[in-house]
């Protein structure tokens, strides 16, 4: 992953290609809906991924295998 930070902007994180963003799907504390469970619960956040499914990283592969 190419993942590049500009100090210069207060830490403007981006990337330099889409194909850079597949396979980092982030995650989010779920802290009302389980607040009364002892372990974290967390949401994949699969809406961020560039194409917006679970999908995402299997195109690049397929792409792949064919070259």
């Amino acid at each position: 992953m190419d993942k590049q930070t500009d100090a210069s902007m207060g830490e403007m994180h981006y990337y330099n290609s889409v194909l850079d963003l597949i396979g980092d799907t982030p995650l989010v504390r779920l802290h009302r809906v389980a607040s009364d469970v002892e372990p974290i619960v967390l949401a994949k956040m699969e809406m961020f991924n560039p194409g917006g499914s679970v999908k995402d990283r299997i195109g690049p592969a397929m792409i792949e295998s064919l070259s």
